[in-house]
């Protein structure tokens, strides 16, 4: 028979909470289900009301607290068993929203308070058992840490992971602290520093967790083990090797160098937690805490982790939030015409998130060239474990390769991923009319051909749109869902829930050459070019740019997509925006001369089979800066004209885009923003100077900076 422990409690609660200041009132406790089964075991389950999701705030934390209080004080409590009452998600981490907009010195009320919970909840006298189902992260994650053991359902939705380095933050609740304690450093290092999540099984073998079991056996295998007595933990020697001061000092070494290599010191979340966790490995307790909140503190205040936050955010309402309009079909198999390198990267990824596709292709040796590409996108999941070999082959088997003309009537969506010719997409989008039902929403992946002179070749252009996805498409977490002036409203609305379900970020544009990403990249890399062509080295340019925060420089970018599509896009953009871009006859030479970048062995680099040759150690760095703010200032630009144009619906839309179609750095939040920060007076006289001295056609022509 379960005892409601909280019900004498709930009227001492101000006895054992310091009084809050006068504005507060405390919540009465809503949010907590806590009981004690026969055997003296309690039982606390968040349900936080009013939430998908439960994330630790204020509220939360205190009346996590009082829970503990009242099992505390009941001397026939035995145990205690934390438990989620959400179906996907244990707990989120802390509430986000509140911490933005939080002043400081609430952000250290808030860190010290779940310090001090956590830290009560670890001195409890008892066993204590965290049953993790659904995601784990952050905070989540630093209370299962306060307890004595972790048990984790098998299911696909449980991650456990600590993420705050990648929105500018460290874990500060105690992850930083607790989680080398339990792993050692160079494990709990490269989880805490990369911020990545792992599933159970990866969480088990880590030492993270020690049981999985099925969702549904998790409150029985608590049970068995408190009767069984709880987990004997023995610390591995190697532990101790790793707090050895030499060891620990070279191995932080290595681990920040790895960071610097990659992000080039400009983001400075992982490189503090490198330093609080390798001192909080030996530290007492109450002072390693102590460097945690004063780390969390000072990044709290950048402006990258503002930016990172408000990343957080756009991306996770544009991969949830329906579209304002229309009515989202349901979407159950689908159908890609083309079984080159983008249509069996997009059928791969379909088919791997549970749906039946037909890909399709005339030629029989391009369709087998399409299948084994698929296989090998899953071998190499599969080497990585990030799927099985069950997964493996449910996604080979609902994939379905076919060389002829099909009806397609059933297909509620079909994707067209063909060669960038419009005529030869009017051949193929008119058979595709004939063949499929007057419902079915006809897609191209085209990535600058006109969606509006493609649709209204056919008897109904409100069906037909746009779906640019990226490539390498399993990586890519973009998809640009284009709009022409005749797509219904149910036509984006079931486009946006298709590419949210498939776990892909959608933002809708309108239909303009180059749609956002390319519009904005192309000048971009023709004007990398032109700095070329004026005698700056590729390497020197994608030096510049790689200190900016870019993950790839423009010149090795150009080799990496091939001069020859390069030269295709970029007459698409020259010929509808003549006044600002002129087309390249460095670029069309190369092409001509069979050199294309890497596909061929040789562009602006000569390739081998070792990869690009190395940049040169040295740069000019009055170059570098000159090269880095000229190209910056005019993607930023060009992006500003975007959102003048109105081609999105919200001018935030356009950072996202840039940010996940093409790596901006996230940490200024997208080129407008970086626009925003700079200041428009200042982007104003500097883009002048730039139109100006630069010979025409330019594309520095300032643009109005819109709010984002």
């Amino acid at each position: 028979m379960n005892t409601h422990l909280l019900d004498t409690l709930a009227a001492e609660k101000d006895a054992f909470f310091p009084k809050p200041p006068s504005t507060l009132r405390l919540q009465p406790v809503s949010h907590f289900r806590l009981t004690m089964d026969d055997a003296g075991t309690a039982w606390i389950t968040f349900d936080m009301q009013g939430s998908a999701a439960n994330v630790w705030n204020e509220s939360t934390l205190r009346e996590f607290d009082l829970c503990l209080e009242a099992v505390h004080r009941n001397k026939a409590a035995k145990a205690l068993v934390i438990r989620s009452g959400k179906d996907k998600i244990f707990i989120a981490g802390a509430d986000l929203k509140a911490l933005r907009s939080a002043p400081v010195r609430q952000v250290e009320t808030l860190i010290e308070l779940g310090q001090g919970v956590f830290n009560r909840l670890a001195n409890l006298p008892l066993p204590k058992i965290a049953l993790i189902h659904g995601a784990c992260l952050g905070g989540g994650l630093e209370l299962t840490l306060a307890c004595d053991a972790r048990i984790a359902s098998d299911a696909e939705v449980t991650r456990l992971g600590l993420p705050e380095t990648q929105i500018g933050l460290i874990p500060a609740w105690g992850g930083s602290t607790r989680l080398p304690r339990l792993l050692g450093l160079p494990a709990a290092l490269e989880m805490i520093v990369s911020g990545k999540q792992v599933k159970s099984s990866a969480a088990k073998r880590l030492g993270l967790v020690d049981k999985i079991v099925p969702r549904e056996l998790l409150e029985k295998a608590a049970s068995e083990m408190l009767a069984a007595g709880m987990p004997e933990r023995e610390t591995p020697l190697s532990h101790g090797f790793w707090k050895l001061p030499g060891i620990r000092t070279a191995l932080a070494h290595r681990v920040r160098s790895q960071v610097m290599e990659k992000t080039r010191g400009l983001y400075h979340a992982p490189l503090r937690a490198i330093e609080v966790a390798t001192e909080a490995a030996v530290l007492p307790l109450a002072k390693s805490l102590e460097l945690e909140r004063h780390a969390i503190l000072d990044l709290a205040l950048t402006s990258e982790t503002e930016h990172l936050i408000d990343l957080f955010f756009r991306k996770e309402e544009a991969s949830k939030k329906p579209f304002p309009r229309g009515i989202a079909l349901h979407v159950h198999d689908v159908a890609v015409i083309g079984a080159g390198v983008m249509g069996a990267g997009i059928a791969h990824w379909i088919s791997s998130r549970g749906h039946h596709v037909l890909m399709q292709d005339v030629n029989v040796d391009a369709l087998a060239r399409g299948m084994h590409r698929v296989h090998d996108l899953l071998t190499e999941g599969l080497k990585r474990r990030a799927i099985s070999r069950h997964d493996l082959n449910d996604t080979m088997d609902r994939l379905k390769p076919e060389h002829k003309p099909v009806p397609l009537g059933h297909y509620p969506i079909v994707i067209e991923a063909a060669t960038e010719d419009m005529a030869l997409k009017k051949k193929i989008f008119a058979d595709l009319a004939a063949r499929s039902g007057p419902d079915t929403i006809l897609a191209t992946n085209t990535s600058a051909l006109s969606i509006t002179e493609l649709a209204e070749t056919l008897p109904h252009p409100e069906r037909v749109i746009g779906l640019h996805f990226f490539n390498p498409v399993h990586r890519m977490p973009l998809v640009e869902v284009i709009t022409t002036a005749h797509t219904s409203d149910d036509v984006i609305a079931t486009a946006v829930a298709f590419v949210q379900k498939l776990g892909k970020v959608p933002v809708v544009v309108k239909d303009s050459p180059g749609f956002v990403v390319n519009r904005i990249l192309m000048p971009y890399l023709m004007e990398a070019v032109r700095l070329y062509e004026s005698g700056i080295p590729a390497e020197t340019i994608d030096e510049a740019m790689l200190e900016f925060g870019m993950p790839m420089g423009p010149m090795r970018l150009l080799d990496e997509i091939g001069l020859d599509v390069a030269v295709h896009v970029g007459a698409t953009l020259c010929a509808a925006f003549p006044e600002r871009l002129a087309t390249s006859p460095l670029l069309e030479r190369l092409v001509a001369e069979g050199k294309l970048g890497k596909k061929t062995g040789q562009g602006f680099y000569k390739h081998d089979a070792g990869g690009r040759k190395k940049s040169p150690a040295v740069h000019d760095q009055a170059i570098v800066e000159h090269a880095q703010h000229r190209l910056a200032l005019l993607l930023a630009n060009e992006a500003a004209r975007c959102a003048k144009e109105g081609l999105t619906r919200d001018a935030a839309d356009i950072d996202l885009a840039m940010i996940l179609g093409t790596g901006y750095p996230p940490f200024r939040g997208g080129p407008l923003t970086w626009l925003h920060d700079l200041g428009e007076d200042n982007a104003s006289v500097e883009l002048r100077m730039l139109q100006h001295s630069t010979p025409e056609p330019n594309s520095f022509e300032p643009s109005s900076i819109p709010q984002v």
